[in-house]
């Protein structure tokens, strides 16, 4: 168990951000043991005849099965609320020699040659292991990254109308099982780390991810302002494309093309995208959003300058009566958040 000291200028700096570095590393973990994040399955399968023949070994030995800890400079703190992948691997490229092998040294086990060429010149090797990871992004993420983003963004959205409602408080001690903020201390459950320490106004920066699996990773000890990276929600309906029956049900009511929207609206998303994802033109999609809007059954929220579409609680509630009918079981829609295993630490504190 990790206890974290929080002061009113950690609550008071209490961010979002999304990192696409961050899901590149934690993709590495299900490309190594896919069986283990069944969720992704149907991704691995996709990516996996891409990756043939391409030289990423420097970056999967940064990431070890099992992961008690992943290198810091692997996966900075995102600077901004969205940062680019170039601006992050620009952070990556800029890690002092030191920062770099403080972390190889914190790595268990034997030393590859690839890691054994980073620890003794990490200047070079960093310009080389950005170039990698870009590579490896453009393959196994660039595809999928509009929908990822959509689904992060989701997360950012719920977290800050939580923390509107309930205060910091409240949208800490909903963010995951294993995270539980009591007065001021944030307790964080692990499974390799334990211990106490205080971010003394460094303020806390809360990622959703998408291939993190179903642990919260952490990096507090550091230098920086401290990270706690969490589990996003309905992870598993970003691979999703053949109906279910119970999406059958809902087209013969609802007719086909609306049961597929309200199906992909898992996540709040985009005209555009779920044009794309659902096969119709921008214009048919904008007409039945419209009447499932005026059926109570999707609402809008607004991200920058984008509109978002999302299901809503009497959506849900059609949606889950209709699995339940097809199964047989009025507990039909479960919550895979809570089937977590205890979480364990990104990075060991310094």
């Amino acid at each position: 168990m990790m206890l974290v000291g929080l002061d009113a200028r950690d609550l008071a700096m209490t961010r979002f951000a999304v990192s696409p570095l961050w899901e590149a590393v934690a993709s590495v973990r299900i490309i190594k043991r896919p069986h283990q994040f069944p969720e992704h399955l149907a991704w691995y399968e996709q990516v996996r005849p891409r990756l043939a023949g391409m030289d990423w070994g420097l970056f999967a030995d940064l990431v070890r099965m099992p992961t008690p800890v992943i290198p810091t400079f692997v996966c900075p703190p995102p600077a901004t609320s969205q940062p680019t992948l170039d601006v992050e691997l620009a952070t990556l490229v800029a890690t002092p020699s030191e920062a770099v092998r403080a972390s190889l040294d914190a790595l268990p086990g034997p030393r590859s040659s690839s890691l054994a060429a980073l620890y003794a010149d990490p200047s070079a090797e960093l310009v080389r292991l950005a170039t990698v990871i870009r590579a490896y992004v453009g393959v196994v993420i660039d595809p999928y990254w509009p929908r990822m983003r959509t689904l992060l963004e989701r997360e950012v959205l719920l977290g800050a109308q939580r923390m509107a409602a309930d205060g910091v408080h409240g949208l800490l001690n909903q963010l995951d099982p294993f995270v539980r903020l009591d007065a001021d201390t944030l307790s964080v459950e692990h499974i390799v780390l334990a211990g106490t320490v205080r971010l003394d106004g460094r303020g806390l920066l809360l990622v959703p991810s998408v291939f993190s699996g179903r642990r919260v990773w952490s990096n507090f000890g550091s230098p920086g302002q401290a990270v706690l990276r969490f589990p996003a929600r309905a992870v598993a309906t970003l691979w999703e494309r053949d109906p279910t029956p119970h999406r059958r049900g809902l087209a013969r009511v609802l007719g086909r093309s609306r049961a597929a929207l309200l199906h992909e609206l898992a996540v709040p998303t985009s005209t555009l995208e779920l044009a794309e994802r659902c096969g119709l033109t921008p214009g048919t999609v904008s007409q039945h959003l419209g009447a499932l809007r005026e059926a109570g059954l999707v609402g809008t929220h607004r991200v920058g300058r984008f509109v978002l579409y999302a299901r809503t609680t009497a959506a849900e509630a059609l949606i889950a009566a209709s699995g339940a009918a097809v199964t047989g079981d009025p507990s039909a829609r479960s919550d895979a958040r809570a089937a977590r295993c205890p979480s364990s630490a990104a990075h060991p504190p310094a």
